[in-house]
């Protein structure tokens, strides 16, 4: 966070760092910056407006933004790409200007892009530097601004609709998560199927807060968990048992919502071996084949965040 107001004009203050965790792909926060018609959408605080943007997405492109206030008033940023690492990171260098286009702060501003939990944690370092006296309370604000701006960003994450762009597609993925654990398969069997044993692993991550959890994991059975994170999109989880065969298998089908917006449907089976070198333990291996649905591009993240899953679900019979 920035610390020091007080400075005159071209110091560089020490760097604000805030991040957002985001239920959806790093491809899709990633293409967010990419088009003046994505910025348009969301680049702005509460109430705020994005009239006109150019956004030229190549090093050396522009990166000029145009935020209207409730009032009516006009604030300009005028900026270019100093780097592009694909689905990784972003550097931009903008100066935001009166309306004669003179400088009153720079703003240096990295974004960096990682999956954290079957999502992407986003985070925004952006280094002040003053050119105007006005400068000191456009600093002061900038905290604030950015949180209302990355709240934008993720109900729009949440809730694009087919209306608005998205043109009606499924994208197929197969994958398969084998772990090795040092625990009877009757235990993995309870972690998987037993309420109180699968809480303890079966949760979002950092940002998450639990608004629901109902299960029965019996064939025809239905589990349904569904959280809201920091912003206030609520991601849910709705599962249909069909079949569970005691320490042995389970397989059920669900579905996936951010709001509103349904984002996929998969059949996930479970299955529960001796280890074929006979150390003892349990043997597990899921296959989920899964549907993406109308523009949510999964880019890998569901096996990603599938594997830490099970590695949380290793961690719980420690315990």
């Amino acid at each position: 966070m920035t610390t020091t107001i007080d400075s005159p004009a071209g110091t560089t203050l020490r760097p604000l760092v805030i991040s957002r965790t985001f239920p959806v792909s790093r491809d899709w926060v990633f293409k967010a910056w990419s088009t003046a018609d994505h910025i348009k959408r969301w680049f702005c605080p509460t109430h705020y407006t994005v009239p006109d943007a150019t956004v030229e997405f190549r090093v050396g492109g522009k990166f000029d933004v145009c935020m209207r206030s409730p009032e009516g008033q006009d604030h300009w940023s005028r900026g270019h790409f100093l780097e592009i690492v694909p689905n990784a990171r972003l550097v931009i260098d903008m100066n935001v200007v009166d309306g004669d286009n003179r400088p009153l702060m720079n703003a240096h501003t990295v974004v960096t892009f990682a999956e954290e939990c079957g999502g992407t944690r986003m985070e925004v370092t952006q280094t002040h530097t003053p050119l105007a006296p006005i400068a000191e309370m456009m600093i002061k604000g900038a905290a604030e601004g950015w949180k209302q701006t990355l709240d934008k960003l993720e109900r729009e994450a949440a809730s694009v609709p087919v209306a608005d762009g998205i043109q009606r597609s499924v994208v197929h993925a197969t994958f398969t998560v084998e772990r090795t654990y040092d625990a009877p398969r009757s235990r993995v069997f309870k972690a998987l199927t037993d309420p109180a044993a699968k809480a303890k692993w079966f949760a979002g991550g950092n940002g998450y807060t639990l608004l629901v959890r109902e299960m029965d994991a019996t064939p025809g059975g239905r589990e349904v968990v569904k959280g809201r994170w920091d912003s206030g999109v609520v991601s849910s989880f709705e599962a249909l048992y069909h079949d569970v065969i005691p320490n042995e298998r389970v397989v059920y089908s669900y579905v996936m919502h951010l709001d509103d917006r349904k984002i996929s449907a998969s059949l996930a089976t479970l299955e529960l071996r001796e280890p074929k070198d006979g150390s003892g333990g349990t043997h597990l291996v899921m296959t989920e084949q899964g549907a993406f649905l109308d523009g949510y591009d999964d880019s890998g993240s569901r096996e990603r965040g599938t594997q830490l899953l099970l590695d949380m679900l290793g961690n719980s019979l420690k315990d």
